[in-house]
């Protein structure tokens, strides 16, 4: 059945019974919801606008699954168990999909465990069969289901930690997520006490980079004992400055990915948990605090290879009984400390001496402490002084530390001894790209004797002065790695006796700084001598170094033609890469493609309107994006991304430049026509018709509105949207709009109709026509709007009252019968209405005679003038007049109203016509032969009574004659006898 007038009635009819209730609402979380596999999904469904908002309404959800195009699947309703499709009834059986009611008009949908076939539109509908009412009854969402890549390790190798309180701890995790998606991780460190179910937080990095500390560790967050540091890419710290006894439990970090919704929310899709570590702290004793006496003692000119010994003396009270740290600080760097309780701490950079036993502390006696390194090093030179504080055990054993105390610096001097041996490095100045080789030769001359290396580094970020051991090879050619470099692939070789080669592979930037390469020579009277030569290294990060270009042939399509978008990637470096599309709108970030390096592709959007093609060049490789049949949603500023995955951390690179895609509505071809202006009479039926001439496409729908502009401002009348929905406008009273409406025929033409039309009707109407087209999604969209104005002019009926002319001089005799009559020969409407009223005019006045209304009512005017009335045809009155005498003469016409009916004003008159005026004469001419006719008459009516006089005498003496004879018989009486007459023979 094709869309007309009844719908809009009909919708009309609903909105009435519901009286001024608002129109249903429906809203469903917007979408698209990112979630990864295996999380959790929550979507509320809400519904307003009800007459009966208490009442519980029912829910059911559907789907159209990505996997499954097309079509619409029930998933779960809240009323009907039969509802759900047999895909769903299973996980609906086990609680894995549910509907939650939080309120009568409101409930959440969860899936607890999303599976990837999840992927699609989500549709929720309300249930109300007891009120219909206009508005949304249904919302729609998307849920994208992506692959959970989030991964969390602590680069700590062992599963446990023995540490005495008081002690530093440094903890390192390492977190990093593959998904193409915006997304931020936040990290947090937790330990599980000893008997404890819960884990408790000691500080963490949310997703906006706040740290917080955990409770019970906001003191010493304050004080800085604790700190969170993120060093990298995917690297975080945990520093504890002082271990306490209520440190001791199971520690292990903790990360979580977050995503931003489409209402700007942040929702958590992944967490993981690195796995957990012993740790142990132990309890020192301590005593009581007083002054110290701290100084140093050693030789002060060394050579290479030769044993520095620094010696540590304290003089205070009671030496035996009490508890004392002694640091040893080279130019105010802390090389090593031996604590209260004998545990001593190494710096990170002597940390690979202490373990080959080049460092030793020892403590000789009471209150004397020895620090030995040896082999010493040339780089070993400069001011000591030997720090020592005292420390007293509380109550509930905990130490005190009381102040610090220094000795007096003390200069040492390392001198290289006299030897052939010679150290050059072949590149001090070195550059290389990240992810790449790095490669130190450094060549020997002047040997004598076995030969040793060691390969060192000084960060350019730190200010330490101190070198770190990376790699040794000892003379009997064991290479061994330090433990931070334990999982770095470095490397030393010997290629030639005069030549050792550094390796290593896949440099970062956090790599570059000053490496040192020492040659130990052992000479056969076991004396030794080391020589270095140091390099500077640069790592350039490879974001500076990989540059992504876009553009496009044409950035300005129109809506249903193809998008080419070429993506050009310099400096391609070896390691695999993946290249990322993405398209940035006003409300919302949408990822299009990812490209991986293994040559597979993941779309985020409809795959079949992608095309992807790579194509490699020499030093770039060109991407290439083709969008089939773009639509408006393609507009916005598109940027293309390579990643690059190092050490197993998924690593984005800079964008490249944004390129601003304009999807155009193609040429609007709309034209319209309409009569410029119309004139009508007031009380008739008025059609205004509005054509379109032309349209863009034979698919087009329209839009209407028609508007009426008058002197005092303009008002919507009514419209129709595309899908032909007619609403009247907020101005139009429920009594005008059944005088209105609006069809449609063919062409298409679009008529307006306007039913007894009233003076108030005139104006300019306005005809709005929207023109909607579909793009290739199926959507339909504005592409352009014409208007024609029509003048409409209601105008009054004319006056056209006229009456037929009369005989204007008329001569009677007394007592003849004479007529006025007062015919309508033309009239102003074939609806109107007459009175009609005759005049006697005798002089110069005019009196009323005679009256016939509208209604039917008669009045006479003149009692004593014998008239009478007659209608015989509608447009024909007639008045007679009889019993005519000469005192009638005079001046006859009629006077007739013409009455016309309009909605607007009702009864009114509308013209008034008079007839000619009739002069009659009564008695003027025959007056003779009339008197002759009288006289005669009066002679016959003489003799006629003469005779019966006559007679009625004759009868009277013959009657007294008789009564004179009966009375000689008997008594006279004047009566007759009471007896019955008899007829007489004559009868």
């Amino acid at each position: 059945m094709k869309f007309s007038l009844w719908r809009p009635t009909l919708l009309l009819f609903l909105a009435l019974s519901v009286g001024c209730e608002a129109k249903v609402t429906t809203e469903i979380q917007t979408g698209p919801l990112y979630r990864v596999v295996g999380s959790r999904l929550s979507m509320f469904c809400n519904a307003s606008g009800f007459s009966n908002p208490n009442s519980e309404k029912g829910f059911e959800i559907r789907t159209k699954l990505t996997g499954i195009p097309g079509r619409e699947m029930n998933v779960i309703s809240s009323s009907d168990e039969h509802f759900s499709y047999n895909r769903f009834m299973r996980r609906i059986e086990r609680n894995d999909i549910n509907l939650i009611r939080s309120g009568p008009c409101s409930i959440v949908f969860e899936i607890k465990n999303l599976l990837k076939e999840d992927d699609g539109e989500y549709e929720c509908t309300v249930l109300d069969p007891g009120s219909p009412l206009i508005g949304s009854y249904t919302a729609k969402s998307v849920v994208k289901v992506i692959d959970n890549s989030l991964s969390v390790a602590s680069s700590d190798s062992p599963s446990s930690l023995s540490f005495t309180e008081g002690e530093a701890l440094t903890l390192t995790c390492h977190a990093s997520t593959n998904t193409i998606q915006h997304v931020h991780l936040s990290l947090g460190w937790y330990l599980r006490k000893d008997g404890a179910e819960d884990a408790e937080p000691i500080i963490s990095l949310d997703k906006d980079f706040q740290l917080t500390p955990g409770q019970g560790f906001e003191q010493r967050y304050r004080n800085k004992a604790i700190r969170l540091d993120k060093i990298g890419e995917a690297t975080y710290t945990l520093k504890i400055a002082e271990l306490e006894l209520s440190d001791q439990g199971k520690i292990y970090c903790q990360a979580q990915e977050w995503i931003q919704d489409p209402d700007r929310s942040w929702y958590r899709i992944a967490q993981k948990d690195a796995e957990e570590i012993s740790l142990t702290v132990k309890a020192k004793v301590v005593t009581d605090t007083s002054s110290l006496d701290v100084s140093l003692s050693a030789q002060n000119a060394l050579q290479e290879g030769q044993v520095l010994t620094l010696t540590c003396r304290i003089n205070a009270q009671n030496l035996a009984t009490r508890f004392f740290s002694v640091a040893w600080v080279w130019k105010e760097y802390e090389l090593a400390r031996i604590g209260p309780t004998g545990i001593l701490t190494v710096s990170e950079e002597y940390s690979d001496r202490e373990r080959d036993g080049e460092l030793r502390v020892t403590r000789i006696g009471n209150g004397h402490y020895q620090l030995k390194v040896q082999p010493v090093k040339t780089t070993d030179g400069g001011s000591y002084i030997c720090r020592a504080w005292s420390e007293e055990r509380s109550e509930d054993g905990n130490f005190q530390q009381g102040a610090a105390q220094n000795s007096q610096p003390l200069d040492i001097t390392i001198s290289t001894p006299e030897s052939g041996l010679s150290v050059k490095m072949l590149n001090l100045k070195q550059k290389v790209s990240e992810g790449q080789k790095l490669s130190l030769i450094c060549n020997v001359e002047g040997i004598k004797g076995q030969l040793s290396v060691s390969w060192q580094r000084k960060l350019m970020q730190t200010q330490s002065p101190l070198f770190t051991s990376i790699i040794s090879l000892s003379q009997n050619g064991v290479i061994e790695k330090t433990e931070a470099f334990a999982t770095r692939k470095v490397r030393v070789t010997r290629p030639a006796t005069q030549s050792f080669v550094f390796e290593m592979d896949e440099a970062r930037p956090f790599d570059s700084g000053i490496y040192e390469c020492v040659v130990t020579e052992t000479q056969t009277n076991g004396k030794t001598q080391s020589h270095s030569q140091r390099a500077n290294v640069t790592v350039t990060p490879i974001e500076t170094l990989v540059k992504a270009s876009l553009k496009s042939r044409e950035p300005t399509v129109t809506v249903g033609k193809n998008l080419d978008l070429m993506c050009k990637v310099f400096e391609i470096p070896s390691m695999p890469i993946t290249l990322t599309w993405s398209q940035q709108t006003d409300d919302s970030n949408l990822n299009t493609i990812l490209v991986l390096s293994n040559g597979s592709i993941s779309w985020s959007g409809n795959q079949h309107r992608y095309q992807v093609e790579v194509n490699k060049q020499r030093d770039s490789v060109m991407y290439y994006l083709k969008i089939l049949g773009a639509s408006h949603k393609e507009a916005g500023t598109y940027q293309c991304r390579v990643s690059v995955f190092l050490d197993n951390v998924y690593k984005k690179l800079l964008p490249s430049n944004p390129l601003k895609v304009q999807v155009n509505n193609p040429e609007s071809k709309l034209a319209l026509s309409s009569k410029p202006t119309i004139m009508q009479r007031i009380n008739t039926d008025i059609q205004i018709v509005c054509k379109v001439t032309s349209a863009t496409s034979k698919s087009s729908l329209y839009a209407v509105t028609w508007d009426l502009q008058q002197e005092t401002g303009s008002k919507r009348i009514l419209s129709s949207d595309q899908n032909a929905l007619v609403t009247f406008g907020p101005e139009i009273e429920e009594s005008h709009q059944q005088r209105i409406s609006m069809s449609r025929t063919s062409g298409p033409n679009f008529e307006l109709t306007i039913r007894q039309a009233r003076m108030s009707d005139k104006g300019v109407y306005v005809c709005n026509v929207a023109e909607y087209l579909q793009n290739p999604l199926g959507e339909w969209y504005l592409l352009s709007e014409k208007n024609s104005n029509t003048t409409l002019d209601v105008t009054e009926p004319e006056a056209q009252l006229s009456i037929q002319n009369i005989e204007t001089v008329k001569n009677i005799s007394i007592a003849e019968e004479f007529s006025i009559p007062c015919h309508i020969t033309q009239q102003s409407s074939n609806d109107s209405q007459f009175q009609v009223k005759w005049f006697w005019q005798r002089g110069t006045e005019a009196t009323p005679m005679f009256t016939a209304y509208r209604n039917s009512t008669l009045q006479v005017g003149i009692k004593d003038v014998a008239v009478m009335y007659g209608h015989p045809l509608p447009g024909q009155f007639n008045l007679k007049v009889s019993n005519t005498k000469p005192k009638n003469s005079g001046l006859y016409f009629c006077e007739v109203e013409e009455w016309v009916y309009s909605l607007a004003y009702g009864w009114r008159k509308l013209a008034v016509e008079r007839s000619g005026k009739m002069n009659i004469t009564v008695g003027a001419e025959g007056d003779a032969k009339a008197l002759a006719g009288s006289e005669c008459m009066a002679n016959t009516w003489i003799a006629i009574f003469a005779v019966t006089v006559i007679i009625l005498l004759c009868i009277i003496t013959i009657l007294l004659v008789k009564i004179c004879k009966s009375g000689k018989k008997s008594d006279p009486s004047l009566w007759p006898e009471r007896h019955a007459l008899k007829p007489g023979p004559e009868y």
